[in-house]
Formats: structure tokens, C-alpha cells, sequence
């Protein structure tokens, strides 16, 4: 099988599902809604509950479950070392960005998202399969995780204010103000740059993402660029799943922050700055 981009097009999903190739190594995983799923999905898609892929719990219910949990839900879903996964959901990408930054904090490399997810495929006139895709259960086995990709509280404070440091806040500009507040403390994190996640997808386009260089000039504009290590987050690091994809599919050094607000707007310790400027 030919190596596959990490952004597909719904065309280049179909004609690899039409080819007559040995799909065995490749997992397509849907993370929307059960209710949508189940009324139509990519065919041969397994579904995955987003919440497998959260901790869950006070202070960061978006981090990271614990290895032995990755590994049951991934083994659960057939996925083996050298498993292709292709990811979509139903919302634009925050879901299925979420997986893919899982996939890169367990050292599994070899991933796909499907641009536009089920309304792109849809809007295409594709197939689609009803009802409950089951699984061929695998023993996988989480590896050791890759802390390059993500970023704590700590690390943050050390790092405000310096030349070659940003942060993409994905959240609403409401909660970046300060005026939306869900947590002890509202506002944004001192030097962050708000671009909310759905301003990202194209609504004429069924949530496509924006074409690439009108999103890199827009970024560049915002000072999020190549030369700079971007830290991106939002409440619970799911909105920032989204923003996390497209970093990665414009070649930049982002790294997500799974605390997120509902950590940082949460502690004591950390400084909040309200109102529209970073």
C-alpha cells in the first residue's frame, strides 16, 4: 500500500476503500456522535467513544488516561504497530485531532485525518454503511510516552514572554476575554493569541479546513510561525485537538497543553489577563 498523506481528501479515502488493495493494516476510526455513526459511516469505520481518550478527572479532565487504559481502548479497536489509522469525526476535526495528538504521545506514527470528516464525505455523495461496525480485537500495547508533544503548567510559566514561545488559545473569544468564564478565574494565559477553532473550518465546504496558505498567512499574522515553539490549548485540550491537527499539517512545532483552562483558570498560581489583547 502506497504511504498515505496525513490530510486526505474524502476522494483519496474512496478510491483507497475501492482499489481492491490489502486494507488489513489500515483502522478507520469515527469519533462522532453514536447516534450519527450509527445512521452513517465511512464504510468499515469502528467507532470511538471521545471520552476513552480522556482522563476524565479534577485538575485535568483532558489529559492523558493512563497507559494500560490507551492500550485496552486501542486493543479493543484492532490497532497494531503498524496499523494506518484514519481519523474523522463529525465536527470539523477536534475529535479526531485529539486522537491523532493520543496517537503521537504514544509514539504511533502512522495516521491519517480525513478533511471534512462524515459532512465532506457526505456532501461528496459517497457511500455510506449503517447500524454497528465490530471490531477484530488486537493486544496492543501502549509505548513509552512522548512528552515532546505536549506541555505542563509549570513549563508554561517558564517559558511567558520569550521571542521564540506562543500560545494558540482555541477557546471562544468570550472565554479569551474573560467575559465566558468556566472556571475559578477567567481570562487567557498572558501572551496567548486567540483563533478560535471553528473560524478554522470552512462552513461553504462541509468543515474542511481552510485552504492552507490563507490558514499560514492568517497564523503568521498572529505571530504563530514556524520559528517558534506553539503551545495550543483550550478548556479540556478537544478544541485544540483541531488546532494541534492543522499545526502539524503546516509543519509547525506545536505542542498541546492538556490542562488547559480548566486547569490554568483553576490554580492559584498562575497569571490570567483578561480582555482582548494578549
Amino acid at each position: 500500500m502506497q504511504s498515505l498523506p496525513l490530510l486526505m481528501e474524502v476522494e483519496e479515502l474512496n478510491t483507497l476503500l475501492t482499489s481492491g488493495q490489502d486494507l488489513s493494516k489500515v483502522l478507520i476510526i469515527d469519533q462522532s456522535k453514536l447516534d450519527n455513526y450509527l445512521a452513517g459511516h465511512i464504510p468499515s469505520a469502528v467507532h470511538l467513544n471521545f471520552a476513552d481518550l480522556q482522563f476524565g478527572q479534577a485538575p485535568t479532565p483532558g489529559g492523558l488516561p493512563k497507559k494500560e487504559q490507551l492500550s485496552v481502548v486501542f486493543s479493543n479497536l484492532g490497532l497494531t504497530e503498524d496499523t494506518h489509522v484514519i481519523a474523522y469525526d463529525d465536527e470539523g476535526g477536534g475529535w479526531a485531532g485529539r486522537l491523532i495528538w493520543v496517537l503521537d504521545m504514544i509514539g504511533h506514527k502512522h495516521y491519517s485525518y480525513v478533511n471534512g470528516g462524515i459532512h465532506a464525505w457526505m456532501q461528496a455523495g459517497l457511500p455510506t454503511e449503517q447500524g454497528n461496525t465490530e471490531p477484530t480485537a488486537s493486544n496492543y500495547k501502549a509505548g513509552k510516552l512522548q512528552h515532546e508533544f505536549q506541555v505542563d503548567a509549570k513549563y508554561i510559566q517558564s517559558r511567558i514572554g520569550a521571542s521564540d514561545f506562543a500560545i494558540w488559545d482555541a477557546r471562544s473569544p468570550a472565554e479569551y476575554e474573560g467575559t465566558k468564564v468556566f472556571a475559578a478565574r477567567g481570562g487567557h494565559i498572558p501572551g496567548a493569541v486567540n483563533f478560535e477553532w471553528t473560524a478554522g473550518m470552512d462552513n461553504e465546504r462541509a468543515l474542511r479546513i481552510l485552504d492552507l496558505d490563507k490558514f499560514s498567512e492568517i497564523l503568521n499574522n498572529l505571530g504563530l510561525t514556524k520559528d517558534k515553539e506553539i503551545i495550543t490549548h483550550c478548556q479540556t485540550h478537544h478544541r485544540s485537538g483541531f488546532t494541534y491537527l492543522v499545526g502539524k499539517i503546516l509543519g509547525l512545532n506545536i505542542k498541546g497543553y492538556a490542562g488547559s483552562w480548566s486547569e490554568w483558570g483553576n490554580r492559584e498560581d498562575t497569571p490570567v489577563k483578561t480582555g482582548d489583547q494578549p
